[in-house]
């Protein structure tokens, strides 16, 4: 049996990396639950560790794992842009089927950290899970900085965005600021400023006035690769 708080806390995480794709911060954990400090978020974790509900992934910042729901045994579901493992040829373009292998373009570099050049043009493709593969509404950065690590954002990762202008508060973003440089960080409005946080304690939130700001896409999706 779980307690009222260790289930609401449970139900919380699942739901943010269905929504996300990523598990909550300990900050985020800690004003769901109007919870005075992250010591009571860091007893619930354990508490509901050891009970089978939920794991944490080794050598990865703010990484949980579901592994059930309360008052069930079955596993939950994961996170929305992972897909099941399916093996497949890799080679000109085409899998095992016979059909074009769905892929996106990767336009260079993102900053997660402090801001680098404005995107760039298309420097190579990466294979795609099929829900992604319209370049007209999709595209692919590889992230550069370990400025959103608290996110699960690693240097080196894949990132998919969705191509957009708009966002709201609280979604991962590639700003550009000033027409000039482009950064992946969460967007937080502030009356009539954008604020640029950073999920990572030693980097700084930066805060814009609006004409400053233009949004180019929204975190949908993350592809990391293990060599």
């Amino acid at each position: 049996m779980l307690t009222a708080k260790q289930k609401e806390l449970l139900l919380f995480i699942h739901s943010r990396i269905k929504e996300d794709g990523v598990s909550p911060s300990f900050d985020e954990m800690k004003d769901a639950l109007n919870l005075a400090s992250k010591s009571g978020i860091h007893r619930l974790i354990t508490a509901l560790e050891e009970r089978g509900f939920i794991r944490r992934l080794a050598h990865r910042a703010r990484a949980l794992e579901v592994l059930k729901l309360p008052d069930s045994a079955t596993p939950a579901a994961p996170p929305r842009g992972r897909q099941a493992f399916r093996p497949s040829l890799v080679g000109a373009g085409r899998n095992v089927t016979g059909h074009a292998t769905p892929s996106l373009p990767v336009l260079g570099k993102i900053a997660a950290g402090v801001p680098i050049e404005a995107i760039q043009q298309e420097v190579s493709r990466i294979e795609t899970p099929v829900d992604y593969a319209d370049e007209e509404n999709y595209f692919a950065l590889q992230v550069e900085g370990e400025s959103m690590i608290e996110a699960g954002i690693h240097d080196g990762d894949l990132i998919i965005l969705k191509r957009t202008d708009t966002a709201n508060t609280g979604e991962i973003v590639v700003a550009l600021i000033d027409e000039a440089e482009a950064t992946l960080k969460r967007l937080r409005r502030k009356g009539e400023s954008v604020a640029l946080e950073a999920a990572n304690p030693a980097f700084e939130t930066r805060i814009f006035g609006p004409d400053r700001v233009r949004i180019q896409g929204r975190l949908v999706a993350l592809i990391r690769r293990y060599d």
